[in-house]
Order: C-alpha cells, then sequence, then structure tokens
C-alpha cells in the first residue's frame, strides 16, 4: 500500500552552519597509495551467488584474491585466476585461444555458473588482451545459459572501490528492459543488511524493489525509463552513468550511514512514492531511537577529538559527516579518490564548513600536513598505517570499513565503534606504559 500526503521534508544542515559544497577543493596529482581494485571480487563472489569472476592475470593476482580471501586449499570458490605466462606475455600464444579453452573448461566442471565475468588485470591490460571481444564470443556461444560479461580491475590509476563499480556497470547494458515503476537499489551490500533495507522499504509501502547487484541471475532485475534508482555506496560513478544512458533516474540523497544519513536516504526514497509523514515516523521511529542509542554510546571516546582522512575507499565524504555531526568529531582534512558532486553533493550540504578537502593524492604531501595537523586519528590504507602509528598516530584502516556492514540503522553504533576502538586502544597503552 501506498501513502500519498504531504512528502516529507528534506533534512537540512543546522542554520548556524555553512555546508562543503562550494568549498574549494585542493586537486592533488601526485605519487599516491592505492590497493588493486581485484578486491572487490571478494564480496562480489559472495554477493552473486550463481556468478564467477574469473581473473585474466599473473600468479601475483591469484596470490592476492588467495590472502584477501582467506581461501582454504580445499574450497572451490567462485572466483580464479586465468593466469598469464611467460609464453602469453611474449605474444608467443594466442591468449584468445588460451582463454577459451580455460573457460571452456571451467564452464564444462561447474554446471550452476549463470554469469562468468572475464575481470581485466594490469598485466592483460599492458599487452592489450582484448577481453571485450572474447566475452562477447564467448556469450554467443554459451547462450543462453550462461552470460559472460567483462570488466577492468586493475589497480593502475584506480582505487579499489571501482572493481565493484567497473563491475555493476557492465551489467546494465545487458539487463533486461522494462517500463515499470520500479525503485532499483545499487550497491553490494552484505545479505543481512540488504535483508534489513528491503524490510523498511516493505513497511513503508514502497514496491516494487528490485537490487543490483541480484544474488541470482534469474531475480528479473530490468531496468527502464520509469526506473528511479538509489545508490548504497558512494563509489559508484560508473553505474551511475550507465543506468542513466538507459534511462533510469537518480535519486540524490546523503548516503545510509549512521542514524540521519540512514534517514535521510529513506526520506528521498519515501518523498518519490508519497509515502505520508506520520507513516514514516511510525515506521523508522523504533530503529532510530536504537541507532541513535547505539551511536551515543560507542561516540563517548570520538567527542571533541580530531580526525584525518586519507584518500582510499571514496567513502570518506559521507563518513566524515557522520563522524562529525553525529559522532561530535572535528575533521580536519578530508581526502577523497574523486569528489562526484552528483553523487555527495547532499553529503557537502551536511558536512560542516571547515576540512580541508582533498580529490586525488599526492602522498608525501599529505603526510607532511597529517603530520603537522597530529590528528587524534587518521583513517588510511594499510601501506601508512603502521609507520603513523610508529610515529605516535592512532589509525583506522580503511579497507576494513569497506568489508564490515556499516549501512542502515541497526549497524551505526558499529560504525561508530570501529572509529572508537583504535582511540580506546591507544589510551589502555598509554595507561600501562604509564604505570
Amino acid at each position: 500500500m501506498t501513502h500519498h500526503a504531504r512528502p516529507p521534508d528534506r533534512p537540512h544542515p543546522p542554520a548556524q552552519a555553512r555546508g562543503c559544497r562550494d568549498t574549494p577543493i585542493l586537486k592533488q596529482r601526485g605519487q599516491h597509495e592505492v590497493f588493486c581494485g581485484l578486491t572487490g571480487i571478494i564480496w562480489l563472489h559472495r554477493k552473486m551467488q550463481d556468478a564467477f569472476f574469473l581473473v585474466v592475470g599473473s600468479r601475483t593476482c591469484a596470490h592476492l584474491l588467495q590472502s584477501a580471501a582467506g581461501v582454504m586449499i580445499f574450497a572451490e570458490p567462485r572466483f580464479g585466476t586465468a593466469i598469464l605466462e611467460e609464453g602469453d606475455l611474449a605474444g608467443l600464444k594466442d591468449a584468445q585461444d588460451e582463454l577459451e579453452r580455460v573457460v571452456v573448461d571451467l564452464l564444462t566442471r561447474r554446471a550452476d555458473i549463470r554469469q562468468l565475468f572475464l575481470v581485466g588485470s594490469c598485466p592483460s591490460e599492458v599487452i592489450k588482451l582484448d577481453l571485450a571481444r572474447a566475452a562477447e564470443r564467448l556469450s554467443a556461444k554459451f547462450a543462453p545459459k550462461v552470460r559472460v560479461l567483462n570488466y577492468s580491475g586493475s589497480g593502475i590509476e584506480t582505487t579499489f572501490t571501482e572493481g565493484e563499480d567497473a563491475c555493476l556497470a557492465a551489467m546494465v547494458p545487458a539487463l533486461p528492459e522494462t517500463d515499470a515503476r520500479q525503485l532499483l537499489l545499487v550497491g553490494a551490500l552484505p545479505d543481512v543488511v540488504e535483508d534489513q533495507a528491503l524490510d523498511l522499504l516493505k513497511a513503508l509501502g514502497i514496491g516494487p524493489v528490485s537490487v543490483l547487484p541480484a544474488r541470482h541471475l534469474e531475480s528479473g532485475l530490468a531496468v527502464g525509463p520509469n526506473t528511479v534508482f538509489a545508490l548504497t555506496q558512494p563509489f559508484l560513478g560508473g553505474t551511475h552513468a550507465a543506468l542513466e544512458r538507459r534511462g533510469a533516474r537518480h535519486l540524490s540523497a546523503p548516503f545510509p550511514f549512521g542514524e540521519e544519513g540512514t534517514t535521510a536516504w529513506l526520506q528521498a526514497v519515501a518523498r518519490e512514492f508519497g509515502v505520508d509523514q506520520a507513516h514514516f515516523d511510525a515506521v523508522t521511529g523504533a530503529p532510530r531511537a536504537r541507532a541513535r542509542r547505539a551511536v551515543a554510546k560507542a561516540a563517548d571516546a570520538l567527542r571533541g577529538k580530531s580526525v584525518f582522512f586519507f584518500p582510499d575507499s571514496q567513502l570518506e565524504i559521507p563518513l566524515a559527516r557522520f563522524l562529525t555531526r553525529e559522532c561530535g568529531m572535528q575533521a580536519l582534512e578530508v581526502g577523497a579518490p574523486f569528489i562526484h558532486k552528483g553523487l555527495v553533493g547532499e553529503e557537502l550540504d551536511l558536512l560542516a564548513e571547515g576540512p580541508t578537502l582533498a580529490e586525488g593524492q599526492d602522498v608525501e604531501l599529505q603526510l607532511d600536513r597529517c603530520r603537522a595537523a597530529r590528528p587524534d586519528l587518521t583513517v588510511c590504507g594499510l601501506g601508512l598505517a603502521n609507520p603513523l602509528e610508529a610515529e605516535g598516530l592512532a589509525t583506522k584502516w580503511a579497507i576494513e570499513l569497506v568489508f564490515t556492514p556499516v549501512h542502515f540503522y541497526e549497524q551505526a553504533g558499529d560504525l561508530a565503534g570501529l572509529f572508537s576502538r583504535p582511540l580506546r586502544r591507544r589510551n589502555l597503552l598509554q595507561l600501562e606504559a604509564a604505570e
């Protein structure tokens, strides 16, 4: 049932605080620290239960995936590596023929595969292996049982969350057409978090609702001019553009991190579908209260503390908004690999003026600014965390924020806890050292 009445008001920044949408952005173009985009496979292969990710790369790519996933030697996961040997790299073999042989063998052994992704890597891109042509040829060969797509997971000049963006963007052109009025949730979430979101939307009377990526190919997922979509991740710029090319319309909103972000995200959807304010409050009141209590408890160690974000996951701007507005922290610098105002503009409206906004990275210059600022907490990649810890700075691994369930009301306290634990640990170590 859909309730039609005055749409709920969109939350605005407090009157005394100007947002950061028009703040000048420090553009950085220099040496940068990145984590490989192939790591997106680690959460995507768990999400899409009839898909297989075949990385066309080197033994280094295979070792990375095995190490990142922690896969047991006897397990048969839904990803693997077609290893480029010396003969492939030297052009002594026909890499297209070799790849087709590997795919035929894989699909013969694994009858459960319905979607096969050929994932490009640094080595395959260096030798200009045309995976798009290979995917088109193999898809025609194995249709309709298996759909073969390709995307790049290369870590050259990208950040690791772009792997998911490239994967979802590659899926969009192959989706069936529909004229049905529907909501599409876009972004890979842990199943339990996705189920919570779907339950909230169902309780609000909003539907039908589809999810990209779907757990199974035969989910009925389709897109068209009457599709409106809401992003759950701020790093999906390519997917956003691909959906708009299919005629879908984006619902701009803050992202569902913390109580405030989740409420604003839900209100954007509720406004689109004409949900009555009283009904909205009735559905969200209890989980909102739980989230506020959980955040307040976890944020005791954060209030009044400063935070400095290195560019890593593209979650930085929404997380800075959450930490400053809900946890009482002060953001000194918020660095992001890319700042796409079409995606994070509403977050910038809520983020109070004050921090330096930086796009891209020149790692030595940013390290200098971080050392000069001496923040209470530094959010950065694995390669920078240990050296900064050795210099006496408390750090938070940015990649953990991608692998951990942190979206929507029930995870709001856990999200605050991810930031408060490093500070509590630092305090305990200082107390032990003083004794």
